[in-house]
């Protein structure tokens, strides 16, 4: 199983960058829009939604995704900064940051299927445009900010399964532990490190970056907490499963759904006060 899941993730990671590097704008956007339609899909399997449900979710999904990336690369074509969808980033952070943390505390259960689509809507495309966007900011941006979920994921997965005890959310996910959780935020806090110091250079906004990225960290662990929550109630072990031993696209983005809007909005503020 391990040897599996690592070589899905090689194939994963290699894909991933040459898409990022050497895709044209459209067939990046294509490839973007795709996998937002794919993991709509799995957000119908953990809400339940039945089969009608499912194929109107995923076709009003595929217009309204396709038709935002347009108008985004409409206007990126002339600033990669553009705040002409900034609302769509706020109204994900709102969400992630006050409903999230109360059903997280509740561990209570939304079965309204129209609720339920749009806050797979709230949820899904903001991760869509940030994708898009931060590529046309800058690549190395983009997968910078990858970075602190991957490096977090892996000291929370690794030290957590060598060293914890103290459960951090066992009626979620009981896997996830506190002791994960600090490991996660020491090798993403050596991480910011490496990176101001080899970025700085006096520009406004630098100084932010180390505490920036441990917002994202505590943010991805969020993300990763709720989709659990979701599957749990939805009595799945994963929420799909094109990815051999990884399961679906949601259970490879779930930590990159809050942060990556984050970032894009902080990047947005970086670029603004630069120009």
């Amino acid at each position: 199983m391990l040897s599996i899941r690592l070589f899905t993730a090689f194939v994963m990671l290699t894909a991933f960058l040459a898409a990022l590097f050497y895709l044209p704008d459209i067939f990046w956007a294509i490839l973007l829009l795709g996998l937002t339609v794919t993991a709509a899909r799995e957000w119908c399997r953990l809400g339940l939604f039945s089969v009608g449900q499912t194929v109107l979710y995923m076709i009003l999904t595929t217009l309204l995704g396709g038709e935002l990336l347009f108008l985004m690369s409409v206007v990126l074509s002339k600033n990669p900064a553009d705040q002409s969808m900034i609302w769509f980033y706020v109204a994900s952070v709102l969400f992630w940051l006050l409903a999230v943390p109360i059903q997280l505390a509740t561990v209570r259960a939304i079965r309204n299927p129209w609720l339920l689509m749009s806050i797979g809507w709230l949820v899904l495309l903001p991760v869509c445009l940030s994708l898009y966007q931060l590529r046309a900011m800058n690549p190395m941006l983009l997968l910078g900010f990858m970075g602190v979920v991957w490096i977090s994921d892996s000291a929370a997965y690794f030290i957590g399964r060598a060293y914890g005890k103290n459960k951090l959310a066992p009626q979620i996910s009981p896997g996830k532990t506190w002791e994960g959780v600090v490991a996660a935020l020491i090798g993403v806090l050596v991480y910011a490190l490496i990176w101001f110091y080899a970025i700085n250079n006096n520009q406004p906004m630098v100084g932010w970056l180390v505490p920036l990225l441990l917002i994202l960290a505590v943010l991805g662990i969020v993300g990763d907490l709720y989709e659990s929550l979701l599957k749990r109630q939805a009595g799945v072990k994963d929420s799909g499963r094109i990815l051999p031993g990884h399961g679906g696209v949601l259970d490879r983005i779930d930590a990159l759904l809050p942060v990556l809007p984050v970032a894009t909005l902080a990047a947005i503020l970086f670029y603004s006060t630069k120009s």
